[in-house]
């Protein structure tokens, strides 16, 4: 082939073979990109840079991810701009299901939310109930930084002060930032306030000043993670056999291996469960 195409470039501009001849070798066509809409939460926690090479490895092609809040990450499926959605609201995953703008949604992995805020706790939140330690920060009027982005992580505090009784009164001290978890943990660390985030985000998180984690472990704080393609008869230009090929990926063995894998001073950011 590349001969043939020499041949019938003679006069050419010498730029202009090797160009052709560089395209040749490499195939003559460019690797297929995905565009996947995610979370902050996983691009910023450093998984996607751990798990999508080891994708392109095994599948060839490349994915390039829009990191945003769920609830943007979801209207980009809605609109056609992504070919893929990796997100964790489940009941709006869910309605995207339904109402026709995705396919099947799959649980990929799960980890937890936690609340952080200033080690000394002027609230006195430490403990494993969410609920209760919203309505001691109410209460104190304590700083609260909210991500207030339509989120996975903002559609879950919502819900945990809506159960505390307080979704109209969440306290003096209440901010929304509109920023995604990273910047959000870097508000709270510079204004000793009190933030939620997913656990996976504040072990990658660096800047932490005395920020700790004060509640874990109440089942409320459950933190799940699904994947789906968007579908292709409300917008025919989506890359569905492509997509289901990284959905297919990311739910296998292989794909679960490589998320489980990934660990930050050896404590594990996320656990795979799509057998489950």
């Amino acid at each position: 082939m590349l001969k043939k195409l020499m041949k019938k470039m003679s006069g050419v501009p010498v730029q202009a073979v090797l160009a052709v001849a560089v395209w040749a070798a490499s195939g003559g066509v460019q690797a297929q990109t995905l565009v996947m809409a995610s979370t902050t939460s996983t691009e910023q926690s450093g998984l996607f840079a751990h798990l999508l090479p080891a994708f392109k490895k095994d599948s060839g092609l490349d994915v390039k991810v829009v990191a945003l809040g769920t609830g943007q990450a979801l209207d980009m499926g809605r609109r056609g701009d992504a070919d893929v959605l990796f997100v964790h609201d489940q009941e709006a995953e869910e309605k995207m299901v339904v109402d026709g703008f995705a396919l099947k949604r799959y649980p990929v992995m799960y980890n937890d939310f936690v609340l952080i805020g200033p080690a000394a706790d002027p609230a006195k939140t430490k403990g494993r109930d969410i609920v209760e330690a919203l309505k001691k920060l109410s209460g104190a009027g304590a700083n609260f930084i909210s991500r207030g982005d339509k989120s996975g992580t903002h559609a879950a505090e919502l819900r945990y002060w809506k159960q505390a009784g307080l979704a109209a009164n969440k306290g003096g001290g209440y901010k929304e930032c509109g920023c995604g978890m990273g910047p959000a943990l870097n508000i709270a660390s510079s204004s000793g306030a009190y933030v939620l985030a997913d656990r996976g985000t504040w072990l990658s998180f660096k800047n932490r000043a005395d920020l700790t984690v004060l509640v874990e472990g109440d089942r409320q704080l459950f933190n799940q993670y699904g994947v789906m393609v968007v579908n292709p008869a409300k917008h025919p230009h989506v890359k569905t056999a492509e997509a289901q090929k990284f959905v297919d990926w990311v739910i296998s063995p292989v794909g679960q291996g490589v998320i489980a894998s990934y660990k930050i001073g050896g404590e594990q950011l996320f656990f795979p469960n799509a057998a489950q």
